[in-house]
């Protein structure tokens, strides 16, 4: 299952994500995205478990869809999949800068997020 918590800060929504973006479950995630009218989106994906082909699909959708859309804080399973995948080649993926001393990924830079 997958919950989404949403802050908005004008025309930027943080997406904070808990659970798995899989088949069934993207949907939430892409109806939540489309609904901030939002020109920028960030996905904090601290709390996904794991994300699969159609979870891949609902990223890429929300780019094609002309959203400004960053990646941020995917779990180790995520980054993988992202990884694999090479979508981490076409999408913006970032950790918090509270965090990036804690990090050694060289993938992940850092990004502002609003607050």
């Amino acid at each position: 299952m997958l919950q989404v918590r949403i802050e908005k800060f004008g025309t930027t929504a943080i997406l904070h994500c808990t659970g798995r973006i899989v088949r069934g479950h993207e949907a939430a995630l892409l109806c939540a995205a489309v609904r901030q009218n939002a020109s920028r989106v960030i996905l904090d994906l601290a709390e996904v478990e794991a994300i699969d082909a159609a979870g891949v699909g609902a990223l890429l959708s929300l780019q094609a869809a002309g959203i400004y859309l960053q990646l941020l804080d995917p779990t180790n399973a995520v980054q993988e999949v992202l990884r694999v995948t090479r979508v981490d080649t076409v999408l913006e993926i970032c950790e918090s800068p509270a965090l990036s001393p804690l990090r050694s990924e060289n993938s992940l830079h850092p990004c502002y997020v609003p607050g």
